[in-house]
């Protein structure tokens, strides 16, 4: 019987065979052994990362930790400075209006210096003297304008001031407000977890956005913002130390040139009260001798008509006597007699008419200065009437409640620190 016919192919011998297999056995091997390294390494790299992450996210989460609680205590200083700047203003804000109402208060006695000045302008005749009521007048307007000058200052310098606070209240609000946005960011971010469901990849995450700031210059910008917040909470303290200080001295130095004002007019007044009652009682007693002039003037009229009598008597006796004839014609004790009397008389009306004549003359100038003290005597009393009204004018200088109210006393000049409101008494 023939053999079947076979598949024509390559046939291998069993050396072949034997080599395939041990071959593919071999293979097996090492492919096994490089997956069990494999294995082993990945195994070694997932617990490594796993650690690594685990503390990645640790550190993370502990640096975030550490940056809320930064954020936090500047976010704190930040408030407080915020705090005190914020009393500072309102401090500042109230002596300002101190110094404005103080400022307004010396419209009145500038008023009514002037006032009293261009009243005592009225005065005529000697009675226009630069006295000592006219110089402290001056210098009452002279130091309510000094004072208007110093207390506008003042007031400029704290608006300014108040501006320079305002400015730095909006950076510590922008700082504040920035420290509060990131403290909520920050916090955001401590909560997540890998469970968050709203974590996500992201585009470039590790950018760096424009803007950034180093660690120290935000630090820096903060330590900057407080400390220029202090220095000028400072400065306004001292403003205010000062502002207060000037308004004392202010009260003070008004106070004085006011009673020095007023003494100066109550002493003139006086001397202008004695200086009419001296000329009136002048008058009466000129008035009084004038009349016993006049009295005298008629005796002497009198007395010079009675002697002008007798004169024609003797007169006509001597020519009488002309008309005797002869022997008769005789100068005798009676015609010796006759011409002395006539003499005598003559002299006797010689002298009186001198004395009428000084008489009428003193009378005269008498009349004279009489008219002129009347005169003096009207510009006089125009003047008190002008001095007791500029009193009067400068009772609108003292408190409104006049006469009721104690005397308002002097402030004590008491510098402070500024951080208590120095009242003035007067208030």
């Amino acid at each position: 019987m023939s053999a079947p016919p076979s598949k024509p192919s390559l046939r291998h011998s069993v050396s072949e065979w034997l080599g395939n297999n041990q071959q593919l056995s071999g293979t097996a091997q090492r492919q096994q052994h490089v997956s069990r390294e494999a294995r082993q390494e990945a195994r070694a790299l997932r617990s490594q990362t796993r650690c690594q992450t685990v503390w990645d996210e640790g550190d993370t989460s502990r640096r975030l930790s550490d940056r809320i609680w930064d954020v936090a205590r500047w976010k704190d200083v930040l408030e407080g400075c915020a705090q005190k700047v914020d009393e500072e203003m309102e401090a500042l804000t109230l002596s300002k209006a101190q110094s404005e109402l103080t400022l307004a208060a010396t419209a009145v006695p500038l008023e009514v210096s002037n006032e009293c000045l261009t009243l005592r302008e009225g005065r005529r005749g000697y009675e226009l003297v630069s006295d000592p009521v006219e110089e402290q007048l001056k210098k009452e307007v002279v130091l309510i304008g000094g004072v208007q000058q110093l207390l506008q200052r003042g007031v400029q310098r704290a608006f300014e001031q108040l501006c320079v606070l305002q400015e730095l209240r909006h950076q510590l609000t922008s700082d504040l407000q920035n420290k509060m946005e990131a403290l909520d960011i920050d916090m955001s971010c401590l909560s997540l977890t890998i469970k968050s469901p709203n974590i996500s990849l992201k585009t470039n995450p590790t950018r760096i956005p424009s803007g950034s700031s180093t660690p120290q210059e935000w630090a820096q910008f903060s330590q900057h913002n407080v400390a220029r917040a202090h220095e000028a909470v400072r400065v306004s303290q001292q403003m205010r130390a000062d502002m207060s200080l000037s308004r004392a001295q202010v009260q003070n130095e008004l106070e004085a040139q006011r009673r020095a004002t007023e003494f100066a007019l109550r002493k003139r007044n006086h001397h202008e009260e004695q200086a009419r009652d001296e000329l009136q009682w002048q008058i009466k007693t000129t008035e009084d001798e004038m009349a016993e002039m006049e009295s005298d003037i008629r005796g002497l009229d009198a007395d010079l008509q009675a002697k002008t009598a007798s004169l024609k008597l003797a007169h006509t006796r001597l020519e009488t006597r002309t008309r005797r004839s002869g022997m008769d014609l005789c100068r005798d004790e009676v015609q010796h007699g006759l011409a002395a009397e006539v003499q005598q008389l003559e002299a006797t009306a010689l002298a009186l008419k001198q004395k009428l004549s000084e008489a009428q003359l003193s009378l005269q100038k008498m009349k004279l200065h009489h008219t002129r003290m009347q005169q003096d005597l009207s510009r006089k009393q125009e003047a008190l009437s002008l001095e007791q009204r500029s009193m009067h004018t400068r009772t609108r200088v003292t408190s409104p409640s006049g006469a009721g109210k104690a005397a308002v006393p002097l402030v004590p000049l008491v510098n402070s620190s500024g951080r208590s409101n120095l009242q003035l008494l007067a208030q």
